[in-house]
């Protein structure tokens, strides 16, 4: 178990940012199944750090990309801001291991909390924000998602409107097609719920994918058959 003062030396170490209110930047790190009155876990600080987190990285790409058009800067900021690139940082820095939880969860490492790491890292955000102001909030998400932002794939749409559309290419041969999600499952207790879901096009095999909402459960799908279908590579 790592201690508070290991937690605060670890964080200060991969932010670069010297923390002011240790009480504000615990509760960043306190899940709801830990703490679950309002104010007390980090579902407040998530809101703040998401809209920090979005004019941060929107202005980055904005003086990056000076030639791109506005629906290009669109799915390069959905895609940094999304539950799967915030966990990539998270994932980067070591948070699953530094976050609170109550004992009803194993790992916070498992890939279906996923969106759990996602939203502490926004709450992590909100705190370096309210510390030190959007100076010191910008430090930090330049030095991760900056190089996100210049990978080969980070203009890629999200997986529900690539099928779609790809979809709609098929279908010019086969008649209009049209991708159908079903939810197979749903399992876990109520605050930390698994959602199976499958996809399916008519004429081609069904894909299913987890996540802990429907819609990541959904996108799960959708990149699982355009993988299979070889329009995705891994």
């Amino acid at each position: 178990m790592v201690s508070d003062r290991q937690r605060i030396k670890i964080l200060q170490e991969k932010t670069g940012h010297t923390f002011i209110d240790h009480a504000r930047l615990e509760r960043a790190l306190t899940h709801s199944s830990a703490r679950p009155q309002s104010g007390s876990n980090y579902e407040r600080l998530e809101f703040l750090g998401d809209r920090v987190l979005g004019l941060i990285i929107a202005e980055m790409l904005f003086a990056a990309f000076p030639d791109a058009p506005e629906g290009e800067l669109s799915v390069r900021l959905n895609a940094l801001v999304s539950a799967e690139g915030c966990a990539s940082v998270a994932d980067e820095i070591g948070l699953g291991d530094l976050i609170e939880t109550g004992s009803d969860i194993k790992s916070l490492n498992d890939k279906r909390l996923l969106n759990v790491r996602a939203d502490v890292i926004e709450a992590l955000i909100a705190t370096i924000y309210l510390d030190g102001g959007i100076e010191a909030a910008r430090g930090f998400v330049l030095k991760y998602w900056e190089p996100r932002s210049r990978v080969s794939d980070a203009a890629r749409r999200d997986a529900k409107t690539e099928l779609q559309e790809w979809a709609h290419q098929q279908g010019k041969q086969q008649g209009k097609l049209q991708p159908v999600y079903r939810i197979v499952s749903r399992t876990g207790p109520d605050h930390e719920p698994v959602f199976v879901v499958e996809v399916a096009i008519s004429g081609f095999q069904p894909a299913t994918g987890t996540g802990r909402s429907k819609r990541i459960a959904e996108q799960d799908a959708a990149e699982n058959l355009l993988h299979r279908q070889g329009v995705w590579q891994k």
